[in-house]
């Protein structure tokens, strides 16, 4: 029986905070992988609402963001828009 699964295969945490999720997409035939790809995507400590994230993401959200990484990667956030306007 043939099947697709999405699976959260790997989930890493920058060094300010960014959580870098891959997804693999699997197809299977009776358990055997026959067929797979990766989708990548990116969250970061700004993000107000994780509903749209898969429970391991959450979780490590909920334990890494601390007001302190959230304080920070908003202020890095904000002087880099500072940076970009004095370039531009």
């Amino acid at each position: 029986m043939l099947e697709k699964v999405t699976v959260v295969e790997r989930i890493e945490v920058l060094e300010d905070g960014t959580l870098q999720i891959r997804e693999a997409i699997r197809v299977l035939e009776d358990g055997v992988i026959l067929s797979q790809t990766f989708h990548r995507s990116v969250v970061s400590p700004d993000k107000e609402d994780m509903s749209d994230q898969h429970e391991k993401v959450q979780a490590i959200a909920s334990a890494v963001w601390t007001k302190d990484v959230k304080d920070t990667f908003k202020a890095a956030k904000s002087e880099n828009s500072i940076i970009k306007e004095k370039i531009v």
